[in-house]
């Protein structure tokens, strides 16, 4: 089930950017008879990074999404009850039986995603159900769409600046 609502949401955010990119490469120079021809501007340095933000945007959301899969199916885990529930099962995996055993609760975090299990003595710690490297990925994923939008808005400005200065051409 997770598998497929995975392969849904990568189709569609791909979908999305072919087709971001595919109205792009159908204009032709030539046109019909009485269209006029769209000329695009040469690409410059600005598109290059443009397409990178939109990569890093996209990758950044779906990693975000995997994470927060991973902490509803752990809440959807500790919210279960019947035999076995206790200790919550999302607080069993990786750590000792002695540990687990002194759950008490559990809070979660969606900014960073986090399923914390509390603990009688008021500490917690992370449970499993998050991989450790969701949260350091959308921030290293993150910063670079949005260095690489501002780097595109410079390099369109550079670009126009020149431009205007070489008399429009």
């Amino acid at each position: 089930m997770l598998a497929l609502l995975l392969l849904v949401l990568v189709a569609v955010v791909t979908a999305v950017l072919l087709g971001r990119g595919a109205g792009t490469y159908a204009r032709r120079p030539g046109g019909e008879a009485g269209v006029p021809a769209a000329v695009p501007a040469p690409p410059g340095a600005g598109a290059s990074f443009r397409v990178l933000a939109a990569v890093a945007g996209g990758a950044a959301a779906l990693l975000y999404v995997w994470g927060a899969l991973g902490v509803g199916f752990a809440v959807m885990g500790a919210e279960d009850g019947g035999a076995g529930s206790s200790p919550m099962r999302p607080c069993r995996t990786g750590v000792p039986p002695e540990l687990s055993g002194r759950v008490v609760d559990y809070s979660v975090s969606y900014l960073p995603l986090r399923f914390r299990c509390e603990t009688t003595d008021g500490d917690w710690y992370a449970s499993a159900d998050v991989p450790g490297y969701v949260n350091p990925g959308v921030a290293v994923l993150a910063s670079a769409a949005v260095a690489s939008a501002v780097a595109a808005g410079c390099a369109t400005g550079l670009r126009a600046r020149a431009a205007a200065r070489n008399g429009g051409r």
